[in-house]
């Protein structure tokens, strides 16, 4: 097997990494890929099996062995949806979808949009400023903070428990990195069950009450369950949606698309190429659970494999010119929020907040331009902006 020798956190690839895919792409669909330890899967083909094929699976054959310092860290990991398999998964996955529905999502519609008039409205007419910082990051934490019944005065504190937490997935992961996230780790649970214990003596409108209550064949959600799913929704749903509407308003400020792909009758087609062209995760692993052989590549019981999904997603065989940003293209089905029964159970929420979101940006701003040149975070395996630098 072909190695591929990308550091993760080298500067050029950081800020473009699809031309190192494609490369490697062109030269086999499976790499070993020694910066990561595991092999690599860069076909949209058989990305896409692996994240439906149940011979793979986000569950460890054996347990994590981890430091003692990252405990708190991996007793959250421990109750999470993401890192489980059925029958766990199935039950946790069927308990928030009794409170995670489709109309419950649609009811946030109005919400989203008073919610960015009033970030909008607060921008400045004439001079520059972040649209990450002021714009992206918000909307999504409030939004959360709304479904969970907290108080949006919590949301800064939320962001930062967050954003120390999510650096555990990040090729720059180190010793000061992972402390913190232990620390956050504690304190985020900490407070999650403090206010699920005032939920439980008064109940609201609100998810928190919602999974209280959430029961499958007399089963409900045990506390430490509950905070799991609540530090997930909140750490899943605002990083890739902050990326999003960032690495968006860049490509569609770049290619000088025109205000018609943001209409009520073209979003969803822009929405679904954003999310293809430059999606927040770039890649998501799986382990294999027995000896196979897949499009003439093998795998053995106990690999991990990374599935590159922005990889997948700029795959000529399944999309023409996939380098090309086309808000006119026919919707296929991407990668960006995984596949199979671990397929992001947020998606219908991001993809909410980008249709009310990015359209309301230009029609407030339909002149909008960059005026200083956009620099992507040193994040891998996410991809974002560290910021983004409008004026009207």
């Amino acid at each position: 097997m072909t190695e591929w020798h990308q550091l993760p956190t080298e500067p050029a690839f950081v800020q473009n990494p699809y031309p190192a895919y494609a490369a490697a792409r062109n030269r086999a669909a499976v790499h070993h890929w020694p910066a990561y330890g595991m092999k690599a899967v860069f076909s949209h083909a058989l990305v896409a099996q692996i994240l439906k094929d149940r011979r793979f699976g986000r569950e460890p054959l054996e347990p994590i062995d981890f430091a003692p310092h990252l405990a708190p860290f991996y007793a959250i990991e421990a109750h999470s949806m993401l890192e489980l398999e059925p029958p766990r998964h199935t039950r946790l996955r069927s308990l928030v979808l009794r409170a995670f529905t489709s109309r419950r999502i649609k009811e946030l519609a109005p919400e989203i949009d008073a919610l960015c008039d009033d970030l909008l409205d607060k921008l400045p007419q004439d001079e520059p400023f972040d649209l990450i910082k002021h714009y992206a990051t918000p909307i999504p934490v409030i939004i959360i903070c709304r479904l969970l019944g907290v108080p949006e005065t919590i949301s800064d504190q939320f962001l930062t428990w967050s954003n120390d937490m999510v650096a555990m997935y990040q090729a720059r992961r180190d010793r000061a990195i992972e402390d913190r996230a232990a620390r956050a780790s504690s304190e985020f649970a900490d407070f999650i069950r403090s206010f699920a214990e005032q939920k439980r003596q008064t109940p609201g409108d609100d998810l928190i009450t919602q999974l209280l209550s959430a029961e499958e064949n007399g089963d409900k959600l045990s506390m430490d369950e509950l905070i799991t799913t609540c530090i997930l929704l909140l750490n899943a749903g605002h990083e890739a949606t902050v990326h999003t509407i960032g690495n968006g308003v860049k490509t569609l400020l770049e290619t000088r698309t025109p205000l018609s792909a943001l209409q009520d009758s073209t979003i969803d087609q822009t929405v679904e190429e954003i999310l293809r062209f430059d999606p927040p995760l770039h890649v998501f692993t799986r382990y294999c659970y027995e000896d196979m052989e897949l499009d003439g590549h093998t795998f053995k019981r106990g690999d991990e494999i990374a599935l590159m999904l922005a990889a997948a997603n700029r795959d000529s065989l399944q999309w023409s010119d996939p380098d090309s940003f086309d808000p006119t293209r026919k919707i296929l089905t991407n990668t960006s929020f995984g596949g199979g029964l671990h397929f992001c159970v947020g998606a219908p929420l991001a993809r909410l907040e980008l249709r009310v979101s990015i359209p309301k940006l230009f029609r407030h701003f339909p002149n909008l331009r960059i005026t200083e040149p956009p620099k992507y975070a040193n994040l891998y395996h996410f991809h974002g902006l560290e910021r983004l630098m409008l004026r009207a």
